[in-house]
Parts: C-alpha cells; sequence; structure tokens
C-alpha cells in the first residue's frame, strides 16, 4: 500500500564539472589525469503536492568502467551522452514510492532499456556501453533522489530506511533467498545499518601504481603545490595508518617488491594497516597465492599487516567464475569492479570471495541493497573510493559509517585533486582534510545527506540539460 510519504521525480538537471589530477592515476592498462563529474539536480514531488530538490555526484571514471584499448576522448563523449539521455529518462519516469523502491525500479526496469536504446557508443571502436559504465552514469541521479527525499521529510535520510517510510520489505527486493538465516521478510535496510555511526573513520591512502614513493623516482615533473609528492611526507602530513597498494597483476616480481618497498615504509613512519589491489588483471588465483606466500615466510611483519585483498580477477565474474578458495583462506578477499548488484555478491560468495566493497557509483540503492545480503550471510564490507571529490565524497563517507566496514574508508580525493573540493572543504574541513589519519563527518549534518549547499559557495556551469518541472 502506498504511504503519503512517497514522491515521484518530476523533473532533472546536469551539470558536468571538468577536474584535473594533480597527479597521474592509474587503472589496470590505463592512466587517468583528468575526469569529469556529473552533478545532478533531482525535483520529486509528494502526494500532498509538496516539492523539494536533491543532488547528486558522481565522477564518469571511463577508465575505471570501461577499459578498452580505444580512444579515451569518444567514450567520455558516448558516457556524458548517456548521462543526458537519463535525465531525460528519469525526468519522466512513472513510479512512485520510497527512493530504494523507484531507484530499484529505474536500475532493473527503465536503465537496461536506455542501454539497449543507446547509438552514442557506436563507432567508439571499445563496444558497447558497458552495464557498470551506465549503472555509474546512473548513479548521480539515484543518490539525488534519496537527497530529495530527505529535504522534502526534513531529516537525514539515512533516518528514513525503515519500515515506516518504505511499502516494500528487502524481501521484495532480495527474492532469491537460500538460506533461514537470510530472509529478509520483514526486514528494512535500517535494520542492517551501525545504531551508532562513528563520527569519525580511518582513512585509507592509495598508493598508486604511477605514485613515486622513494625521492630517487622523482622526475622533476611533480607539482609543487604545497601537497606531497612521497608516501612518507604523506604518511606524516595526514598521520596515515592504512595504505591500499595499487599493484600490476601481469609482473609478479614488480608487484612483490612494491609490496615489500611499501610495507617497509609503514613500518618506518608507524602506518599500522596494507591492503593490496591486483587491478583487476589477474587470471588465475595461484598468481596472487605466491606472491602472499612469499610474502609470508620473508616479511611475516608485514604480511600480517595485510588486512585484505582487493579484486585481483576480471570484471565479469559470470564469464570468468574462478573458485577462489585458496586465496580467501589465506587473507579475506573482496569483490570490487565485479559487484554490481547482489546477485553478483551471491555468486561471489559460492565462489569463495569473503567480502564486499561496496561504491556509492554504482547506486546508493545499489550499495544499500547489496549490503543487506552482504551482511546477511556473513560477508564483510568496505566502502572503496572512485576518487569522490566535491559532493561526490559526501554520500560515499556517509555510507561507510553507516554500514560498518571492515576498517574505515578509502580516500584518494585528496591526494590526486585536493583543490578540485575547496568550496565543499571550507564548509567540511574535515571530510576533505585527513588528519591523524582520519576523516571526521561531524560537520555533515541536516536533511538527505547533510550537505549544508546552502553554505557552500561554488559557481556551478550551467545545466547541460533541464527536464521536466
Amino acid at each position: 500500500m502506498a504511504k503519503s510519504t512517497d514522491v515521484k521525480v518530476i523533473g532533472a538537471a546536469v551539470h558536468f564539472l571538468p577536474v584535473e589530477t594533480r597527479m597521474p592515476l592509474k587503472f589496470g592498462p590505463e592512466t587517468t589525469t583528468s575526469v569529469t563529474c556529473a552533478r545532478v539536480r533531482l525535483r520529486v514531488r509528494d502526494g500532498q503536492g509538496r516539492v523539494a530538490d536533491g543532488w547528486g555526484e558522481t565522477p564518469l571514471s571511463v577508465q575505471w568502467t570501461w577499459p578498452s584499448k580505444a580512444a579515451y576522448e569518444p567514450r567520455h563523449r558516448a558516457m556524458k551522452e548517456f548521462c543526458l539521455g537519463l535525465a531525460r529518462r528519469w525526468a519522466g519516469f512513472p513510479s512512485s514510492g520510497h527512493p530504494v523502491e523507484v531507484g530499484h525500479d529505474f536500475v532493473e526496469g527503465e536503465l537496461p532499456r536506455a542501454l539497449a536504446e543507446f547509438k552514442g557508443a557506436d563507432g567508439t571502436g571499445a563496444g558497447p556501453l558497458p552495464w557498470l559504465a551506465a549503472l555509474v552514469t546512473c548513479s548521480p541521479f539515484d543518490v539525488a533522489l534519496h537527497d530529495a527525499y530527505g529535504q522534502l521529510h526534513g531529516r537525514s535520510i539515512y533516518d528514513l530506511y525503515g519500515a515506516s517510510h518504505m511499502n516494500r520489505d528487502l524481501a521484495s527486493f532480495l527474492t532469491e533467498v537460500d538460506s533461514p538465516r537470510a530472509d529478509f521478510s520483514g526486514r528494512y535496510p535500517a535494520d542492517f545499518l551501525v545504531a551508532d555511526p562513528p563520527q569519525s573513520l580511518k582513512a585509507w591512502h592509495l598508493v598508486g601504481g604511477l605514485d613515486p614513493i622513494e625521492a630517487s623516482e622523482l622526475t622533476g615533473s611533480e607539482p609543487r603545490d604545497g601537497y606531497p609528492v612521497l608516501l612518507r611526507d604523506w604518511i606524516k602530513r595526514d598521520g596515515l595508518t592504512c595504505l591500499k597498494v595499487k599493484l600490476r597483476g601481469t609482473d609478479p616480481a614488480w608487484d612483490y617488491e612494491r609490496l615489500v618497498r611499501v610495507g617497509a615504509i609503514a613500518i618506518e613512519c608507524g602506518a599500522e594497516w596494507l591492503s593490496a589491489d591486483f587491478n583487476c588483471t589477474v587470471m588465475d588465483p595461484d598468481y596472487v597465492n605466491a606472491i602472499l606466500d612469499r610474502f609470508r615466510d620473508e616479511h611475516p611483519r608485514e604480511y600480517g599487516m595485510l588486512l585484505y585483498v582487493e579484486q585481483p580477477f576480471p570484471y565479469d565474474i559470470e564469464a570468468n567464475p574462478l573458485d577462489v578458495r585458496s586465496l580467501s583462506g589465506r587473507k579475506p578477499l573482496f569483490l570490487d569492479e565485479s559487484a554490481h548488484d547482489w546477485r553478483l555478491v551471491r555468486l561471489g560468495r559460492q565462489l569463495g570471495w569473503s567480502g564486499v566493497a561496496l561504491k556509492t557509483c554504482k547506486t546508493q540503492t545499489g550499495a544499500l541493497l547489496s549490503a543487506c545480503w552482504a551482511k546477511g550471510h556473513g560477508m564483510s564490507l568496505m566502502v572503496q573510493d572512485l576518487t569522490n571529490p566535491m559532493l561526490a565524497q559526501v554520500p560515499h563517507v556517509l555510507l561507510a559509517s553507516h554500514v560498518g566496514t571492515i576498517m574505515g574508508v578509502e580516500t584518494n580525493a585528496p591526494q590526486f585533486y585536493p583543490a578540485a573540493s575547496a568550496p565543499e572543504a571550507a564548509v567540511h574541513t574535515g571530510l576533505f582534510q585527513r588528519r591523524a589519519g582520519r576523516v571526521d563527518l561531524s560537520t555533515v549534518r541536516g536533511p538527505g545527506f547533510g550537505y549544508r549547499l546552502g553554505e557552500i559557495r561554488r559557481n556551478l556551469p550551467p545545466a547541460a540539460i533541464e527536464c521536466g518541472g
């Protein structure tokens, strides 16, 4: 039965914000030096005629969502064009209800239709727009929907994920129940959220595959903008205790040496934890197992600091259903790029994965549903970054605070484009500046996602498209 709190989308607008990185960031075989952030305003109306606007933002990370040997710009242009088409579809989407319900209906029905009908990727040489790229392009609309709902009701969106506001329980979304423990009947996302979410979180720093870590590696082309370049300087300035190490996944000697070198610096500088990201390029678990076993035998202290391993294997887990139990038996193994939705999280668990790395860039709705399914089946959680600047940082860190992670949250926008977030950082300083190894959420308050947009002095470029009311 419908509730008086239900909303329907009546309008959408999209702004494109270009951002350049201060240092190159490597994703698998490609390197990122710039990104376009899609900032979306979504307008909703309830049954009483009340109207509210919400905002969402996501970097359209071409290299991460659409890996290819084809040229960057045609893929970039296709993602922006798809985003504009989604604005029209969201503005005319007839579904009404709670944001989880409307967002789920859009991703399950309207988004596949939009992708099937999209021709803008033709001629790119990279093939059709991938589902992950479609999800990421859809996510700022979905995030804005959740924000708008909170704005309309004058409350934090995380107070509104229970039975009093939702028409459908989790069993309506997580329909393929496979054990009594995971019976989601009569349960809602609120039942799987942290009762007292922390106001600060440990911050994971990314040691990129192209990052210089010793002075001997400097070329003279590094930026002189007042921010650190070398790893020791980052650790000292930000008090870092958690380091995520990007590896190649195709060069075992380089990968092993990189882990050893970063581990040594971690111990020297007082960092406590490591994680390893093999960039989705590994085709056999034995590749990772061999590196981990050698690391364990030759550097046992650093091996003990290795908290988890992030997705070493190809994105398409259905096409590459590797049995990974030998690896997850050594260290916790987290799905990331493969975890598009809870169904793929379920497949990962069947194959031996032990946890899932959530991302708001795959939609707030999808992240919540995946978190509920994973927690209902005893899987651990992380919340990983897409180098989220500006508004995108807020829902990202809030998700980590509310779902409960194995440790903290990855946050690397302060490394790669800190200046881009200056207007937002003036209001949410602790969210964009890592101090004592942590990020601080205490300034995030108010309705929706607590952006406090009225206090942020940012001049947006003209909307690329405005649809509906």
